[in-house]
């Protein structure tokens, strides 16, 4: 009796255990296929765009452990007055994270090498100061927009910032101490960004957008001017004068034209640039034309030079 108890015991633990393990083995299939289907949509939403090669002369030039610091004299159009004032651009290249859309803390496959402008403008407006900076992250690859741009403005009345990051759609960030505009947060179509234009130069200035176009413009102009974040219709030009060439956007709707004068050698330096545009309030604002001139050249890694005894450099830049 016992012997034919421990027979039946038997068969049901191993009809126990075969079902477990079929269900075991269905599950596992299961999860195996989920995790695919997981992989392949990951894989499509993150589809990589095609780099275009970087030439070895790029990479001797701007992977040498410097940034590129040019210093300008500014002749800058504010309230329907000229002021004087200086602009500094600086142009370095940085791993970039395509996903949080911030410069990376180490090295990465997924990290996008960009080349970054940090712009910078100081100029008074009477007794007070006015301070800006506008910051664009390139792909250096020039494959697609710039992958974020940013603008903050500081002055006695109050401060500006504006954002745009590059996502499926442009996505917008704005703050502003004015009633009218305050906090905005929006998708926007993606169109040609006037700030990446820069950038666009220092890498390959032949593929520059000509013809008539839409661009979003500056986000300092847009800012400043108090005017709505998106596309505008613009005429670009390309013009080659011995040594130099000079892109030009014209805006008719906004009456501004702005042009960039850079070496047509590489690395393709900005020499100046001059923004024609109404400057003043309502029927007061008067056509004014913005101007900068090169000073002074520097490559040098600034960020390594905080010490008091590296001043003596602003003096180079004629700051």
């Amino acid at each position: 009796m016992k012997k034919w108890i421990r027979i039946e015991l038997f068969i049901i633990l191993l009809a126990t255990v075969t079902v477990w393990f079929k269900s075991c083995k269905e599950n596992t299939v299961k999860d195996t296929q989920d995790l695919a289907v997981n992989t392949e949509a990951i894989e499509t939403s993150q589809k990589k765009v095609a780099k275009r090669p970087v030439s070895k002369i790029f990479k001797d030039y701007w992977y040498a452990g410097e940034a590129e610091i040019t210093s300008y004299q500014l002749e800058q159009a504010r309230y329907g007055e000229m002021r004087e004032g200086t602009a500094v651009l600086i142009f370095v290249t940085e791993p970039f994270l395509p996903e949080i859309q911030v410069k990376a803390d180490r090295s990465n496959q997924d990290n996008v090498p960009v080349l970054k402008l940090n712009a910078t403008k100081k100029y008074l407006t009477g007794i007070y100061p006015y301070s800006i900076m506008s910051s664009t992250f390139y792909p250096v690859h020039d494959n697609q927009h710039a992958l974020k741009t940013s603008f903050s403005a500081q002055e006695w009345c109050g401060q500006v910032y504006a954002q745009i990051n590059n996502r499926d759609q442009f996505e917008v960030t704005s703050h502003s101490y004015f009633e009218s505009e305050a906090d905005q947060s929006f998708s926007l179509q993606k169109e040609i960004l006037e700030n990446e234009l820069w950038n666009k130069i220092r890498i390959n200035p032949d593929d520059l957008p000509v013809g008539d176009l839409d661009v979003v413009p500056s986000l300092e102009y847009i800012r400043l001017g108090h005017k709505e974040v998106k596309g505008y219709g613009a005429t670009a030009n390309l013009d080659k004068d011995g040594e130099t060439s000079t892109y030009t956007l014209h805006y008719p709707e906004l009456d501004r034209t702005l042009s960039i004068t850079f070496a047509n050698d590489f690395p393709h330096t900005i020499e100046n640039w001059s923004e024609e545009f109404k400057s003043g309030f309502g029927k007061n604002a008067t056509l004014l034309t913005t101007k900068a001139t090169k000073i002074k050249l520097l490559k040098t890694p600034y960020w390594r030079q905080n010490s008091n005894k590296y001043t003596v450099l602003r003096d180079t830049l004629g700051l």
